[in-house]
Formats: structure tokens, C-alpha cells, sequence
């Protein structure tokens, strides 16, 4: 079966309605839009969250939580994803991105985390470490260095 070959399930598909096509599709006259009214108008209707001027949900409910516009956001990586590297690679954000270890490099960089282990020494260069990343990476013959 190929891409072009691709059709919807039997009885999945429904054909659109003619309207206003003469009384005898049954969708003639009026278009199934009923006589007169707001409804039967070209452009009628109400906007979305209209309540027919009660006060909507959306303004009864209150407001809640903000956006703390100081929040440190980092790419975090875990120790144990760096043993994919060779000894002795200098790793920072820029080569992680390359090797879709990270889909992107957030505002405040990258930061490793410490969980899992680490068999190879390797020069790791982030924005912040946690104590026990920091610690599993010199253990294993690397070096950390804040950026």
C-alpha cells in the first residue's frame, strides 16, 4: 500500500449537504436555517463564550497563579546520558543539541543532574551542576566547568 493509495474506512466519510437546492432535497427555501431570526441571518450568530449577556464562565471564575518572570529555566541532562560520548570529549549545550540529546538550549543554559553513573572522564561545560553530578564527574576522572 502506498501514500497515495490511502482512502477512509467505508461509511466514515459523509458527503456535504446542497443546501438551497430546491424543495425536494429537503434542504431547500430556508437552508435548514428555520424562518426568521438572528440564526437565519447571513453573518448571524453570537460570538464564542457568549452567554446571552449573562456575566460568562470564563470572567465568574477567578483568576489564579502567575508567570514569575525571574524563573531560572535550564536544559537539564542527567550524568548517566554522557556515557554515550567518548573519553575525553569536551561537552557543552551546543554538541548535546547536535547530537539530539537536547531538542533546544533554554534561556539560562544547561544544567546537569546527577542522576545515575558515570564510567568515562569527560570535560562537561554547563551553566550549573548539582552536588552529586558535580561529584560523580570528577570521580570518574572528568572536569566540571561553570560557563
Amino acid at each position: 500500500m502506498k501514500l497515495h493509495e490511502l482512502k477512509p474506512a467505508k461509511g466514515a466519510v459523509k458527503g456535504k449537504r446542497r443546501l438551497g437546492r430546491g424543495t425536494a432535497t429537503g434542504q431547500g427555501k430556508t437552508s435548514g436555517r428555520g424562518q426568521k431570526g438572528q440564526w437565519s441571518r447571513s453573518g448571524g450568530g453570537v460570538r464564542v463564550g457568549f452567554e446571552g449577556g449573562q456575566m460568562p464562565l470564563a470572567r465568574r471564575l477567578p483568576k489564579r497563579g502567575f508567570n514569575n518572570i525571574f524563573k531560572k529555566v535550564y536544559s537539564e541532562v542527567n550524568v548517566e546520558t554522557l556515557n554515550r560520548f567518548d573519553a575525553g570529549t569536551v561537552i557543552d549545550a551546543e554538541l548535546l543539541k547536535k547530537n539530539r540529546v537536547i531538542s533546544k538550549i533554554e534561556k539560562d543554559g544547561l544544567k546537569i543532574l546527577g542522576n545515575g553513573s558515570l564510567e568515562k572522564a569527560l570535560t562537561v561545560k554547563a551553566a550549573k551542576f548539582t552536588a552529586s553530578a558535580r561529584e560523580k564527574i570528577t570521580n570518574a576522572g572528568g572536569q566540571v566547568e561553570e560557563v
